[in-house]
């Protein structure tokens, strides 16, 4: 992880100096497809543990395990920037607001009322907001993107409604549609990190704060919930989403949106209903028909339509 972040910024001269010239695409978009495959898995692991462990001591336990796992890479150059951090906290704390502490425990909360299937495919509502503020901002986003948000959007929807369009959401379902603009806007927010925060100091503030931020809900969960009891089928979907979906897929996907923009990122990101049903029908035995095949299909190519770089 560490020697991804520290890849020196390619110079631009006066005759390169195009939008996407000299930025390595392919990285990036391999980086945002890692990202999309493991938080997959999170959503699994978030409905397997909703009678189990509380989503609030779902979400604070991920991130202490998070913490721990990136500490020996990041704890000595945050120290270093320290001053630069401290500079920047109110940045900080916005960005582990929407994508730390609110945005895994809605999820986690969507989980104790909503399928993993439901909960993957409505996040990938997430890219539309994404590509909105980048628009916003002033970036064109070009016939070839929006065709392909279009199109693998179009196969969201199908796969959500079951063919019919006839949208019938469940609390969690709801609960989920915030979880998506929480972290749609975390991905834009990415854009704008200053550039002199290093990205595992960047991840390792975001999950300390975040976790702070937490801990009064955490306590206050505890006091009414009780705690669970550690077993390996507790223990072990934690360390998953801890370690693999905390520290590494966010890490990939921090490193993506720097390199291709959260536009382009989030069109891989429609990947995610695609990886979460093929979870689904490998280890939950759940059916998979034509409809669901064809669904793939749209997204799938609406995604390399929209990822692609344009000519």
């Amino acid at each position: 992880m560490a020697l991804l972040d520290r890849t020196p910024t390619p110079t631009v001269t006066a005759s390169s100096a195009k939008p996407g010239a000299g930025r390595p695409i392919g990285v990036g978009l391999a980086l945002a497809a890692l990202a999309t495959v493991v938080w997959s898995g999170s959503f699994v692991t978030s409905r397997a543990l909703h009678d189990t462990v509380p989503p609030i001591q779902h979400a604070f336990w991920r991130w202490i395990i998070a913490i721990a796992a990136v500490a020996p890479f990041a704890v000595r150059e945050a120290w270093r920037q320290r001053r630069v951090l401290r500079r920047h906290l109110r940045f900080l704390l916005l960005a582990s607001l929407l994508g730390v502490t609110v945005y895994n425990t809605l999820v986690n909360q969507a989980g104790m009322t909503t399928s993993a299937g439901n909960m993957g495919m409505i996040m990938a509502a997430s890219p539309v907001l994404m590509a909105g503020y980048e628009r916003l901002g002033g970036v064109r986003l070009g016939a070839r993107r929006v065709t392909g948000m279009a199109i693998a959007c179009a196969g969201v929807l199908l796969l959500v409604s079951k063919g019919s369009l006839a949208m019938d959401f469940a609390v969690g379902d709801l609960w989920v549609i915030a979880g998506a603009l929480s972290f749609g806007s975390y991905s834009a927010l990415l854009k704008r990190r200053p550039a002199e925060i290093g990205g595992l100091p960047f991840l390792f503030s975001t999950f300390v704060l975040g976790a702070l931020m937490l801990l009064p809900v955490f306590v206050a969960s505890y006091a009414v919930q009780g705690g669970f009891t550690p077993t390996v089928g507790t223990v072990s979907p934690l360390l998953y989403v801890g370690v693999v979906s905390s520290a590494v897929a966010f890490f990939a996907w921090n490193k993506a949106v720097s390199v291709i923009g959260a536009a382009r990122a989030g069109v891989v990101y429609y990947l995610q209903p695609v990886c979460v049903a093929l979870l689904s029908f490998a280890l939950l035995g759940e059916a998979m028909g034509w409809l669901q095949v064809l669904c793939m299909g749209l997204i799938l190519g609406g995604v390399v339509l929209g990822a692609a770089r344009a000519k």
